[in-house]
């Protein structure tokens, strides 16, 4: 049963609770936005936030995983 009076339009967000900002992307590793667009969400239009999701699954590239870090580098350098 939807209750009509209980029913509100919610912000699409593609927010995932993995808060981290990449060091060089500066991007939200979690989400994939740019702070900038995480401290405006609430504000933009409707449009501007397709907008944006539109652009995220491009910027997964963007991201650099580690390969192992020091243990790897160590291992790679003896």
């Amino acid at each position: 049963m939807t209750d009509d009076i209980w029913t509100r339009e919610e912000i699409e967000s593609p927010c995932v609770k993995i808060c981290v900002v990449h060091p060089e992307a500066r991007i939200c590793t979690g989400c994939l936005r740019s702070i900038d667009e995480i401290t405006q969400w609430g504000r933009m239009t409707r449009e501007a936030r397709r907008a944006i999701m539109d652009a995220l699954p491009a910027r997964r590239a963007q991201l650099h995983k580690r390969r192992g870090g020091r243990a790897a580098r160590l291992a790679r350098d003896s």
